[in-house]
């Protein structure tokens, strides 16, 4: 993983420092390697209240009561995807450089054999720079906007919603029900220097093109442009980040030929106050859709819907070294006309979770999760999900 997702997911863990290590090193010549990453499963159990299914199929969350069985099983990756990542630094003519590549197997599928499972590769990336003018990315990395949406949010180290199934997919942990997937983009990117906690990032991305049912295809004849800028604080009494990141591109959809630009902002703020932590996060945008970027952000004839949505929540360790979480979550998606009925109008989540050490390195991690999806017309699906499984970072 890269620095920015090692450093939040140790500080997910238990904030402690002793789960901030790095994962093995070996120096190589004017290199040094870092072989790092984690492999997580749970084990849940779904089940949906009421039979209603139409909210699923029209972009809710919530899992629907099966007609063949009460609850839905699976055993699975959680949001955090088994990781496998290699990073190599070196200084040369007064640059340092970096580059990672990593891959991501994920828990196998439910088919015959149990291994059709594709590995992801979410980064490839090379970046140059020193602290004294900033930083330059080129290649495949998390995205801009967003990403320190999903990287504050305690569900990364567990499941969060749509956890009703086995398979080659991680968990949606508090995407679209509390922020938009920053998904992994490629990117030129700059970063500055730390300016006494201050650092800002502006980059070009490559467009979504996509092209399914639930996610309209969207023709962009512009780069993305995505960026984000931070203020991270330590003092004797508290410590933390605030945050604000936004997107813009420019869409034909694909139905219609209509033309609009979509754009979406957020802002974020974490504090660690001793054993306590909270967080709160707020975005709102337009035709951007929901859940992930692109995702019924526009009716059929091309009229963009506005989207809000954030999350708060609480976390606290105990003397046990156990870190409790409380959540709430929710993602909204307005009407583009009057007439326009048939569409999700809110995913909301609330989340408990416990998340345990047992060694420095592998946390025992218990979640129970509880999701609506309501639809513009008065649909609305329900289900609960209970997670127990455990993640390894090395």
């Amino acid at each position: 993983m890269n620095k920015n997702i090692k450093l939040a997911v140790a500080g997910a863990v238990l904030a402690l420092s002793a789960s901030a290590n790095a994962g093995i090193i070996i120096p190589a010549g004017e290199w040094t390697l870092d072989i790092n990453g984690n492999v997580n499963a749970f084990a849940n159990v779904t089940k949906g209240k009421g039979t209603d299914t139409t909210a699923a199929a029209i972009g809710g969350i919530a899992t629907a009561s099966q007609s063949h069985e009460d609850q839905v099983m699976g055993i699975n990756t959680g949001l955090l995807p088994a990781w496998l990542g290699f990073t190599g630094k070196t200084r040369q003519n007064d640059l340092d450089v970096e580059f990672t590549i990593s891959m991501q197997p994920n828990v196998s599928e439910n088919a015959a054999a149990g291994d059709d499972v594709t590995p992801k590769n979410r980064q490839a990336y090379v970046s140059f720079g020193d602290k004294s003018w900033g930083s330059v990315k080129l290649g495949k990395d998390i995205g801009i906007f967003a990403s320190d949406a999903i990287l504050n949010d305690m569900t990364l180290l567990g499941v969060g919603g749509d956890a009703k199934a086995s398979g080659n997919k991680t968990t949606l942990g508090g995407i679209g029900t509390g922020y938009i997937y920053a998904a992994w983009k490629g990117q030129v990117a700059y970063t500055t220097p730390n300016f006494n906690g201050f650092q800002a990032t502006i980059g070009i991305t490559n467009p979504n093109q996509n092209a399914s049912s639930a996610v309209q295809t969207l023709y962009q004849d512009r780069f993305g442009l995505e960026g984000k800028a931070s203020y991270s604080f330590s003092g004797d009494v508290a410590s933390g980040k605030l945050w604000v990141s936004g997107a813009s591109y420019d869409v034909t959809y694909g139905s219609s030929g209509a033309s609009y630009t979509a754009s979406v902002a957020d802002v974020g703020l974490n504090v660690n106050a001793g054993n306590l932590g909270l967080t709160g996060y707020y975005y709102s945008g337009e035709g951007v859709g929901t859940t992930v970027f692109g995702n019924l952000a526009a009716d059929s004839n091309g009229v963009k819907r506005d989207s809000d949505g954030g999350y708060a929540q609480v976390t606290y360790v105990l003397p046990t070294k156990t870190k409790i979480g409380l959540a709430y979550g929710a993602s909204n998606l307005d009407r583009a006309t009057s007439s326009d009925t048939a569409v999700i109008n809110k995913n909301e989540r609330i989340t408990l979770g416990l998340y345990h050490p047992i060694t420095k390195h592998l946390n025992l991690v218990a979640e129970y999760n509880d999701i609506e999806s309501r639809v513009h017309n008065g649909n609305k699906g329900e289900s609960t999900t209970g997670s127990l499984g455990a993640i390894l970072f090395f």
